[in-house]
């Protein structure tokens, strides 16, 4: 009976704590006051943590604007973090200097001269955003590629490149850096592009 008694009493006084503590945490959040947490924010933090959109949509427009035209393969910026033989580590594929033309109404890869595995031309491609990631963790977690060129807060677009009359993806993808820089993706390896004056 007296065991009884003490655990009853012991819960009383653990139901008025958290009570008290619930009542007190609430009435300290004010509508339009920032705790503390909120307010220590510095350029190190992700201030963008939303999640990635992963899955197909068309390209926008402003992503179109920035992605059609002819590029040329500037340098290497690194490797996913998985093994790939085709990759060609530790230099990357031989591809510096070679070209790609990416237009609405075609698409074509044959500046690839030393790779017939990546050289495409087609009418009517099919372009598509495959990802978006509002930052680089979040990009990491999916597609496990840290490039140290990359700001936290980037946001991130995966491009993908069909073929119309399958619908099958080519093993060409591009990353769109907040629709300033673009990055080519062959296998596990990650180039630079430039846009070449037309």
């Amino acid at each position: 009976m007296r065991r009884k008694a003490m655990i009853l009493i012991l819960l009383s006084i653990i139901s008025a704590s958290v009570a008290g503590c619930s009542s007190a945490s609430l009435s300290n959040n004010k509508p339009g006051q920032e705790t503390s947490m909120e307010a220590s924010t510095s350029s190190d933090v992700t201030t963008n943590t939303s999640e990635p959109m992963i899955g197909s949509k068309d390209l926008d427009p402003e992503t179109e604007k920035f992605f059609y035209g002819t590029w040329e393969v500037e340098k290497l910026l690194g490797f996913a973090d998985s093994y790939n033989d085709a990759s060609e580590y530790p230099t990357g594929q031989k591809v510096i200097g070679d070209q790609i033309t990416v237009n609405k109404d075609n698409f074509s890869s044959k500046g690839f001269e030393a790779y017939s595995a990546y050289q495409f031309k087609m009418e009517n491609p099919v372009y598509q955003i495959r990802e978006i990631h509002y930052n680089t963790d979040s990009f990491y977690r999916v597609d496990k590629i840290d490039l140290p060129s990359l700001n936290m807060n980037d946001q991130i677009k995966v491009l993908s490149v069909s073929d119309p009359s399958t619908g099958l993806a080519i093993p060409i993808s591009f990353l769109d850096v907040n629709n300033t820089r673009l990055l080519l993706v062959l296998e596990a390896t990650v180039f630079e592009l430039k846009r070449v004056a037309e």
